[in-house]
C-alpha cells in the first residue's frame, strides 16, 4: 500500500493534502508518513514469520530519533556503525539486546562503549579488531560476545559505491581468514564468538545472490563445525524507485531462508533500513526559476545535493511528482537541478512533465533511506526540517537549521 500518492491529481501524505503542508512548512523539507513506515516493518516481519527474526533497523538509512521510537514500538532492534548511531538508538529506547554494532573502523571509545550498554553483538571485521577486543575484555574480565563479518566474494550487481560483499572491497574477512580468525578466537577465553555476520551491499532486487551468500555461509558452519548462535544476514533489500524497477521478491527470499535455516539452531538477524523507510517519505521543493538554455529548460529547485546527495552520489533516480497535477504538458529537454554551485547538482532529466511555473511545488518521492542521513551543510546551507504526517495530523520531528546555529559553529 502506498501512503504518498496523487488523488484527484493533487499529492496527498496519508489525509493531508501536500499544497496544504507547503502553506504551513518553508521547503524545502522531508516529508514521512508514519503509516507507510508501519507497513513497511510490518509485512517485512510477516514475510519472515516463520523464522522469527531479530529485526536490527539500519540507523545509517535514517537516525531520526522519532522515527526510531516508533520502529521500537513496533519491536524493532538497531544495525549501528558508530558510537552516535548506538546513542541514538538507545536514546530512542531500543533495547541494548536488540543492537548489533558493525562497521569496519570502530575506535577503542565506540568499542568500550558496545561493551558497556552490552549490545547483542559486536560484529568484527578484521583480525586486528578481535585482538583489540580481546585486549579491552581482559582488562574489564569480561567476556565479550562477537560475530564476524564474513566477506563472500558475491555482489549484488548494484551499483559498485554501494557494493560490499565483493573480494575487492575493504569490508569483512575472505573465506580463509575467517576460518583462520575462528581459530585463534576459539582460544581466547575472553571473546564468545556467537555470531556469523555478511552484508554485500544495498538495494538488491534479484534472490540469486541471497541464495548465493547462503550457500557460502553453509560451507562455513560445514567447515568450521561451530554451532553460530547468531546468523545475521544483514539488509540490502531493494525497492521500487520508478515504475520501470522492480522490488525484490522478499517472498522467494523468505522461502530460501526457512529452507537455509532448518535444522540449525541459529537465530535469525535482518538489518533492513531503504526496505523499511526508504518509500516512507517525499522531499518537497519549491521551484525557483524556469531557466531556458539552448535546447534545454533548467528547473531549478530550492533543494540541492546538500539536501538530496543520492543523485549526485550514485547518479541515483529518484521519481518527480507535481504537487498538483495538470493535463497541460510542460515538453521539451527539461533538467531538474538544485541551487548547488556543483554540475552534479541535479536530480533527473525528462521529456515532459505536468505543467509548472516559477513557484510551483514538487516532490521528489522514495528519499526516506540516506536522504537526510546524507544531507550536508555545504554551501553553508542549513539543513532542513523534517515533518511526519500521521492520518489527518502532521507535526514537525526535526526543525530546520536556522542560520544564526549555522554561521556562528
Amino acid at each position: 500500500m502506498n501512503y504518498i500518492k496523487l488523488r484527484k491529481n493533487n499529492l496527498c501524505v496519508e489525509n493531508i493534502s501536500a499544497q496544504k503542508l507547503v502553506k504551513k512548512y518553508r521547503t524545502p523539507f522531508y516529508c514521512y508518513s508514519l503509516s507507510q513506515l508501519k507497513n513497511n516493518y510490518h509485512t517485512f516481519n510477516s514475510t519472515f514469520r516463520t523464522v522469527k527474526p531479530i529485526i536490527c533497523f539500519s540507523v545509517k538509512s535514517n537516525a531520526n530519533l522519532t522515527l526510531l521510537r516508533e520502529l521500537k514500538k513496533m519491536g524493532s532492534g538497531a544495525d549501528v556503525v558508530s558510537i552516535g548511531e548506538l546513542l541514538k538508538a538507545t536514546k530512542a529506547g531500543i533495547s541494548a539486546k536488540k543492537i548489533v554494532f558493525s562497521g569496519i573502523g570502530k575506535t577503542e571509545e565506540e568499542i568500550r562503549m558496545a561493551i558497556k550498554k552490552r549490545v547483542l553483538l559486536i560484529n568484527v571485521e578484521s583480525e586486528n579488531e578481535v585482538n583489540l577486543i580481546n585486549k579491552i575484555s581482559k582488562k574489564i574480565s569480561r567476556k565479550i560476545s562477537i560475530g564476524i563479518r564474513l566477506n563472500p566474494n558475491i555482489t549484488g550487481k548494484t551499483h559498485q559505491k554501494i557494493s560490499t560483499g565483493g573480494k575487492g572491497e575493504k569490508f569483512g574477512l575472505v573465506y580463509n581468514d575467517f576460518i583462520n580468525v575462528c581459530k585463534k578466537i576459539r582460544k581466547m577465553r575472553n571473546l564468545k564468538l556467537e555470531g556469523l555476520s555478511v552484508h554485500i551491499g544495498s538495494q538488491i532486487t534479484n534472490v540469486k545472490p541471497f541464495k548465493k551468500v547462503l550457500s557460502v555461509i553453509n560451507k562455513i558452519i560445514n567447515k568450521t563445525k561451530i554451532n553460530f548462535k547468531f546468523i545475521d544476514l544483514g539488509g540490502g533489500m531493494g525497492i521500487s524507485y520508478s515504475k520501470k524497477e522492480k522490488q525484490l521478491n522478499l517472498k522467494q527470499y523468505a522461502q530460501l531462508v526457512n529452507k537455509f535455516i532448518k535444522n540449525k539452531n541459529s537465530k535469525i538477524i535482518f538489518e533492513p533500513g531503504r526496505f523499511i523507510i526508504g518509500n516512507a517519505a517525499i522531499l518537497i521543493t519549491k521551484i525557483i526559476y524556469i531557466k531556458k538554455s539552448n535546447n534545454k529548460n533548467f528547473i531549478v529547485l530550492d533543494a540541492g545535493m546538500n539536501n538530496l546527495m543520492r543523485s549526485a552520489l550514485y547518479n541515483a533516480h529518484h521519481q518527480i511528482v507535481p504537487l498538483k497535477k495538470t493535463n497541460k504538458l510542460f515538453k521539451g529537454n527539461l533538467e531538474f537541478v538544485g541551487p548547488v554551485c556543483e554540475s552534479s547538482d541535479k536530480f533527473s532529466n525528462q521529456k515532459s512533465f505536468s505543467q509548472i511555473k516559477e513557484g510551483d511545488y514538487v516532490g521528489l518521492a522514495n528519499v526516506g533511506a540516506y536522504g537526510m542521513s546524507l544531507s550536508s551543510n555545504y554551501n553553508t546551507r542549513p539543513t532542513i526540517a523534517e515533518i511526519m504526517v500521521n492520518g489527518s495530523k502532521h507535526r514537525v520531528i526535526r526543525k530546520r537549521q536556522s542560520l544564526e546555529n549555522l554561521v556562528n559553529n
